[in-house]
């Protein structure tokens, strides 16, 4: 995947690339902590650098709901949205609607080419769900 991008292959951005993709919508803190797991010495330096130039050259995503921390995942090439627990946090993907969509087309463009729609579902998960209700 690196070298299909024209990126340097490093053991620092191998290791952050898998963790990505194992542990998806995960916070720059764990993600360090995953590749801390694989390479001990790795510097925090060297984990943002390697989310930076992944994120850019798009084998990776960066998403920050609202209130949240940035989070990473693999799931790029579609416009698929996530809905985020109000309680605890938790993030999942929601593949992009289908049909009439009337909130992913501006009612007033400004003049922009828009090419993509990020829609955010907030509520709460089944665990938090299921604990309120108790």
């Amino acid at each position: 995947m690196l070298r299909g991008a024209a990126l340097r292959v490093t053991r620092p951005r191998v290791a952050v690339l898998s963790a990505v993709h194992a542990h998806p919508h995960a916070d720059t803190d764990s993600i360090i902590g995953v590749v801390r797991g694989e390479l001990p010495t790795v510097s925090h330096q060297a984990v943002y650098d390697s989310l930076r130039v992944l994120t850019a050259a798009g084998l990776v995503r960066r998403i920050q709901p609202p209130g949240s921390v940035a989070r990473y995942e693999s799931r790029v090439g579609d416009n698929h949205h996530h809905v985020v627990c109000r309680s605890c946090g938790a993030i999942a993907d929601v593949d992009c609607a289908v049909g009439e969509a009337p909130c992913l087309t501006a009612s007033d463009d400004r003049g922009f080419s828009i090419d993509e729609a990020e829609v955010i579902y907030w509520g709460l998960c089944p665990g938090c769900s299921t604990a309120q209700s108790s």
